[in-house]
């Protein structure tokens, strides 16, 4: 974050062995827990866009599947040609 941007507070409640055992954990790593606590939630949010990514990603192979199930699509002509692309690929390696 650069440094003349201005940050929000965010303000919560915590069980006090929590709040310890993280603060103990953070010192260990010489670091302090809002450090860590970005960081968690730069983590967190980045496995949601993974995810997200991910599921957008599977939608559309289900679809493109779908499609190529029709001989006459273009989407199992294409994957025709790929395998045939393969098969004479495989055949330089014998």
């Amino acid at each position: 974050m650069p440094a003349s941007s201005k940050a929000d507070t965010f303000t919560f409640r915590l069980d006090p062995a929590l709040k310890s055992a993280f603060t103990r954990s953070a010192a260990s790593e010489h670091r302090r827990p809002a450090e860590l606590l970005r960081d968690l939630m730069r983590d967190h949010l980045a496995r949601n866009e993974r995810r997200a990514f991910e599921e957008e990603a599977r939608r559309q192979s289900l679809v493109i599947a779908a499609a190529a199930r029709d001989p006459e699509s273009d989407e199992a002509r294409v994957i025709r040609e790929l395998e045939n692309d393969l098969d004479a690929f495989g055949d330089e390696w014998k």
